[in-house]
């Protein structure tokens, strides 16, 4: 994935087995479902009620939903690997030494508590506040180079993939960035939760930085510093939103032309920094924001920019160093952001260090235990009945043309599906990891932009490469390479039950399949045709028919009051619910192929149709906080759990007749109203 690109769905699929003459089970418990709810009410609670009320959210968590109940399992797999390793000897250099001494040293609370101090100051290089013009500039030449390549944030992004208008071959990219907060809307709007957040953001800065040894009277310049810098930068930059729009953000230049144009910025010295020389093209992608950049690097003082530099540094290693600075750190991100009540126990942050570091190798240990080669082919096989389905649900949509659908059938059969694992896997051979927790991380992140530059800079671009890890509980879409990934994490209970029939496995299942595989046609993805390139491949009849289509979901979600006063962005979720509804669709008309000839029973009070509902809103059961969800309106692309399901049920015809939903229920939407895309 070009990260912030292509779509990433968390849901995921298995196949259905063979039933031969036994009779199989209706995969869903009853104890998830609250029965004083009515289906027509509100279909999530009837669902899912018995389920939230049995898994309460602990002070861990801001949100607990079934893919949380995965991660929980998963974590305890992983814990296991490394614990496996750890516990022999392992040859300096091989990757179990480097699993092993990794966990080992964010395992390590003495070290990290007593001796972190010297690496953190051989990180900063820097006694508080520079008080000379010289030594700031010194600082800012000799000593950020190097913390940029070691991969702390500067004020804007880079990285190489896929050129959106010639997908065979990479592209250097250059993006917005510099806010700490990761998005425009929390420096700048002013409801009172926001200006909440603001003021902890600056007390955090602030506390932290005291922590590290600067004065009160450095740490609030700091402060004062990164707010109005980062605010700066944000007036600048486009919203969630905005950066939806591929056209929007491909902007490709010569670097001739990059270096005219924006002139503020030593590109030379930029690249030449992090060894990548021969810079041909690039692709800046929100022009604005890098100019206010430029803004900022010639309107600001040396010293003003040292702190914000710094802050960036201190900010990213904080979990890396002491138990106070990492309280510091979650308090802020954890409490304030999302309404947590206390951090995950020390041991799942080691082996989320080691899944973030060493995420592939890791990977090979888990594939080997945990996801057998028949599984791999059981998945491949849902899959191309879900590439049926979705064929016949092009075939008969009364507003595509019949070149639009030849195309369209051409880009589904032209799919890269990956299930499981890579074929290749990553090397990490001259990644060194030894007893540092600082150290090694800061190793990892200077090793990720080696490799990416080794790998794809100047050079084509690899299919085969994965965006996750196999122990990842996720899948995705990426338009660039037209592909559809299925990582072994996610492809296990209990998102699929050998046990259960076909009604169960195809709507808590295969509606990921059908998901992921819309996304290649939704708002986003049908800009992209069957090799990846962003070109436009509708009719203009067709764009419109669409367009009209899409708005009536754009709408429906804008009206959700997800909160008192506060309502779901129909525009942000807009790709993400195209494909829930994309997914039902095939997904429900795959489970009809599969059963036409052998029809399912009745079974447990539910019909076949019923239990397929049933399943997928069971994937959503999920208990949240109203930080959380704050958080998540302004920034997820993915809707509320709540309204995967009763956001997407009233335009699911097959939903009313399974259930006999009528104009008296609450939920009823009439027909004329209701989402008709596939």
């Amino acid at each position: 994935m070009k990260k912030n690109l292509f779509t990433v769905f968390a849901f995921a699929a298995m196949a259905a087995c063979s039933t031969g003459n036994k009779q199989l089970a209706s995969g869903i418990d009853l104890a998830n479902l609250d029965s004083t709810y009515l289906p027509g009410t509100d279909f999530y609670m009837f669902a899912t009620g018995g389920w939230q009320k049995a898994n309460p959210l602990t002070a861990e968590y801001s949100r607990f939903g079934s893919f949380d109940v995965l991660q929980e399992d998963n974590n305890k797999r992983l814990r296991s690997l490394i614990d496996s390793v750890a516990a022999q000897q392992n040859e300096k250099g091989s990757i179990e030494q480097k699993i092993a001494d990794l966990y080992n040293s964010a395992m390590d609370s003495v070290n990290l508590n007593e001796h972190y101090w010297d690496a953190f100051e051989e990180f900063l290089l820097c006694d508080g506040y520079q008080n000379t013009r010289e030594i700031t500039e010194n600082w800012l030449k000799e000593v950020w180079p190097r913390m940029q390549r070691q991969g702390v944030p500067g004020l804007f992004s880079m990285y190489i993939g896929a050129d959106e208008k010639d997908s065979k071959n990479n592209l250097v990219s250059i993006f917005q960035g510099g806010l700490t907060l990761g998005q425009k809307d929390y420096y700048l709007d002013d409801d009172p939760k926001t200006q909440e957040i603001r003021k902890a953001y600056q007390k955090y800065i602030i506390d932290l930085c005291q922590h590290q040894g600067f004065s009160e009277k450095d740490a609030q310049r700091i402060s004062d510093d990164v707010l109005r810098i980062e605010t700066r930068i944000a007036v600048a930059s486009k919203s969630r939103t905005e950066l939806r729009d591929p056209e929007a953000n491909y902007n490709k230049l010569t670097y001739a032309e990059l270096k005219e144009q924006f002139p503020g910025i030593d590109w030379d010295g930029f690249f030449s920094n992090l060894g990548m020389e021969g810079v041909k093209e690039v692709c800046l992608g929100q022009p604005v924001a890098i100019h206010e950049v430029e803004k900022v690097l010639k309107e600001e003082t040396p010293e003003a920019l040292q702190n914000i530099y710094l802050w960036h540094a201190i900010d990213m290693v904080s979990s890396y160093i002491d138990d106070a600075s990492r309280a510091l750190n979650f308090g802020f991100y954890g409490k304030v952001m999302s309404g947590k009540e206390e951090d995950r126990p020390r041991w799942k942050r080691a082996v989320a260090a080691v899944e973030g570091g060493l995420g592939e190798a890791l990977g090979q240990l888990y594939v080997a235990k945990y996801f057998p080669p028949e599984a791999k082919a059981r998945m491949e096989k849902l899959i191309s009945n879900l590439q049926v389905a979705l064929g016949e649900r092009i075939d008969v949509q009364e507003w595509m043309s019949d070149e639009t659908k030849k195309v369209a059938r051409e880009k589904l059969d032209a799919f890269y599906v990956k299930v499981g694992y890579p074929d290749k896997w990553k090397d990490y051979s001259d990644l060194e990891i030894g007893d540092s927790y600082l150290r090694n991380m800061l190793a990892v992140g200077e090793w990720e932009i080696k490799d990416m530059i080794r790998t794809k800079f100047n050079k084509p671009v690899d299919r085969d490469e994965w965006y996750m890890t196999p122990q990842t509980v996720n899948a995705y879409y990426n338009p660039t390479t037209n592909e559809i990934c299925f990582p072994a994490g996610i492809l296990q209970p209990p998102f699929f039950d050998m046990q259960a029939d076909d009604a169960f496995n195809y709507g808590a299942i295969g509606v990921v399949i059908g998901h992921e595989m819309t996304h290649g046609f939704d708002d986003q993805g049908s800009k992209y045709d069957k090799n990846g390139n962003l070109v436009t491949w509708w009719s203009e009849e067709d764009t419109k028919q669409f367009e009209e289509r899409i708005q009536v979901m754009r709408e429906f979600h804008d009206s959700i009051e997800v909160l008192p006063g506060l309502h779901a962005n129909g525009s942000l979720t807009l790709g993400e619910n195209m494909a829930d509804h994309g997914g039902l669709m095939v997904a429900f008309q795959a489970f009809k192929n599969a059963t036409k000839d052998a029809p399912l029973p009745d079974i447990d009070g539910f019909t076949p149709e019923q239990r397929f509902f049933l399943a997928y809103a069971n994937v959503w059961g999920q208990n949240i906080r109203d930080e959380e969800i704050q958080k998540r309106v302004k920034s997820d692309p993915h809707q509320l759990g709540m309204w995967r399901v009763n956001g997407q049920m009233p335009h699911i015809d097959a939903w009313y007749e399974a259930f006999g939903i009528t104009e008296a229920d609450p939920m009823f939407v009439p027909k004329a109203k209701r989402v008709t895309i596939w």
